[in-house]
């Protein structure tokens, strides 16, 4: 068993197992015999239950009665008393079985198999599975046996949602019957059956009931993982949303040839240089989704058709579906004004990962204004003109501040069919921190500070549409600070979530982003217009996240963090310029996200711990796109 020493045998035990093992070596011997020449005499199915009753987990053997039930049940002279006879012979052979591993995957599956064929009795199997869970009240095989029983007697979920809240009353640390018990729900959700229509209703009674075992022992991890599935429900939208895009809703994106000339009265969020003869479109969806093609998404404009446009998912696993979708317009060379009008699930076909259907069609357009320029011959490369060092940059200039804080708002969809917190997510949330706070007051507990950090990121989370700004941010960083203190063996863990938490509080406001933007000082000599830099060197990052913020960034500074994995950054599809200086990559595998960023020119991966342990080359392989990577 898990936690326990082991002891040295004694010598009546080394010789009563060496006894076994000979005994089990002489069975399979004769077994295989019989097995392999398909004989299925009794004695030969006989000496397979013996086995089995010795060891449980022989698929072999579990297999060959099933080969030998087969046989049986295709005689000529079978009938149904002789069927019966034969099935409920099976079962008794199961149950020997699982008397003596009532653990054993194979045992379990057989009896699943024996009932499948329909002429076995189910009402017997309830009365079992009582006498194995009395046993061992946890044993998530016999939980998952009962389930499919359950469904094959028709037995309703309101009558196994009370079995399993008296086993959990029986022990409050049953995980199992709390796994079992979310579950039902979750089937009870999806029907909509009953008195379970709504989730207000059944939520908030849930986190009451939870509340007694959390309370009762603090320590105990079973009922913390049950409240986790709570919050999950709470604030997990089923439907699908777009989050964010770029171009946003009603920017001007201004796309220029070789060179950008100053004075550019486009925002820096939208002026983009493109020598390929087209940019990129995003779609940022909240969870991962697929279908997103040319017909769940149309694109009117005056110089490309629909048709053309190929939607690319962006995903590391390189799967059909992503939160990241893109597809590539192609504008003409000559002059263009022109307005971009994208329409997005108007059209059925996307789809969630999860099987929720885009139920909420989203609309945004922008223009787009092509100034093509001939490139100087005396100019060098965009690579040797741009250096991702300190003493290139300045702080965005205080007249700019106008251009950026105009563009922020267009960053996010706006298009009507946000979101819409309930009152009822509201005032549950509300309900658990204040809960979590009183507990916190009382006992210091690791699990019970990261889940009021959850809770108060997930109110922030719901609440910012409407406030517009993280009010718990600095009180999360605080708790998982703290955590990263009482707690060094999850270090990691909650280094990330910091994180994550410190750049959404960075891009939740015009202002602190802005005090991120920097201005590079040569930029007649670069390929950007009006080229910003966002930089976010030296924050102690170890992971990123809020991409759905920073689709606009063409120059990023990432040095001087602690970053170990860069998962994700295949959002930022107008990345040129990167730097990922004096940070923790140990791999060239851990640079694959950088292969989809078909506009990166300049790479910074100096003083990483790649080498530092045995290196994978194949699967980055070599890129067969124009990126000029300069280690600065």
């Amino acid at each position: 068993m898990h936690g326990r020493p082991r002891k040295a045998p004694k010598p009546e035990d080394e010789a009563a197992s060496s006894a076994k093992a000979q005994k089990l070596r002489a069975l399979q011997t004769q077994f295989f015999t019989f097995h392999h020449n398909k004989i299925y005499t009794k004695e030969a199915v006989e000496l397979s239950a013996k086995l089995l009753e010795i060891n449980p987990e022989s698929y072999t053997a579990w297999n060959y009665r099933k080969l030998a039930v087969e046989h049986y049940l295709n005689l000529p002279d079978c009938n149904p008393d002789s069927i019966k006879s034969v099935l409920d012979d099976e079962l008794r052979v199961v149950e020997n079985a699982l008397r003596q591993n009532f653990k054993s995957y194979g045992a379990w599956h057989h009896r699943k198999w024996v009932l499948s064929k329909g002429h076995s009795s189910i009402d017997n199997e309830l009365r079992l599975l009582d006498k194995f869970q009395k046993a061992d009240s946890r044993n998530f095989h016999a939980w998952n046996y009962r389930r499919y029983v359950a469904e094959s007697m028709k037995r309703s979920e309101q009558d196994e949602l009370k079995y399993a809240e008296d086993m959990i009353y029986t022990n409050f640390s049953n995980y199992s019957a709390w796994h079992n018990r979310s579950v039902l729900l979750s089937a009870l959700f999806e029907k909509k059956a009953g008195g379970f229509l709504l989730k207000e209703k059944v939520l908030p009674e849930e986190y009451e009931f939870i509340h007694q075992a959390i309370f009762t022992d603090p320590d105990d991890q079973s009922g913390w993982f049950y409240h986790l599935w709570l919050l999950d429900q709470t604030v997990t939208t089923d439907s699908p949303l777009l989050a964010s895009s770029w171009p946003g809703h009603g920017s001007d994106v201004l796309l220029v040839g070789d060179r950008c000339y100053n004075g550019s009265a486009f925002s820096p969020f939208s002026a983009l240089h493109s020598d390929s003869g087209s940019f990129p479109i995003v779609l940022y969806f909240n969870q991962p989704v697929g279908g997103v093609n040319s017909s769940t998404v149309t694109v009117e404009c005056g110089f490309n058709k629909n048709e053309d446009l190929f939607w690319k998912p962006l995903s590391a696993s390189n799967s059909q579906t992503a939160r990241v979708w893109v597809a590539h317009l192609k504008v003409p060379s000559s002059d263009l004004h022109s307005t971009v009008e994208v329409s997005v699930g108007h059209s059925k076909g996307i789809i969630s990962t999860r099987g929720f259907v885009y139920s909420h069609p989203s609309m945004f357009s922008f223009k787009v204004h092509v100034q093509p320029m001939e490139r100087d011959s005396s100019q060098v490369s965009v690579a040797e003109n741009i250096s991702l060092r300190e003493e290139n940059f300045k702080v965005y200039g205080t007249q700019s501040e106008e251009s950026i804080i105009d563009s922020f708002d267009q960053l996010i969809i706006k298009n009507g069919h946000e979101t819409t917190a309930s009152n009822w997510r509201f005032e549950a949330l509300a309900k658990e921190i204040e809960c979590f706070r009183e507990l916190l007051s009382l006992v210091d507990c690791k699990i019970g500070k990261l889940t009021l950090a959850r809770l108060l990121k997930a109110y922030d989370a719901m609440s910012y549409p409407f406030a517009n700004k993280l009010v718990h941010s600095e009180e999360v960083l605080e708790l998982y600070s703290d955590l990263m203190k009482l707690d060094p063996t999850h270090y990691q863990f909650y280094k990330d979530e910091h994180s994550i938490v410190l750049l959404q509080k960075v891009t939740s406001s015009k202002e602190s982003l802005l005090q991120h933007c920097f201005q590079y000082k040569d930029s007649a000599s670069s390929a950007i217009c009006d080229p910003i830099c966002l930089r976010l060197n030296n924050l102690s990052l170890s992971r990123m996240g809020a991409f759905e913020k920073l689709l606009w960034v063409q120059m990023l500074d990432l040095s001087h963090n602690e970053l170990q994995s860069i998962e994700g950054l295949e959002a930022m599809q107008l990345l040129s310029c990167l730097s990922l200086r004096n940070n923790k990559l140990r791999s060239l595998t851990t640079l694959e996200p950088l292969r989809k960023l078909k506009s990166l020119r300049i790479l910074d991966i100096s003083y990483n711990q790649i080498g530092d342990q045995s290196i994978d080359t194949t699967s980055i392989g070599s890129r067969n796109s124009k990126m000029n990577q300069k280690l600065l």
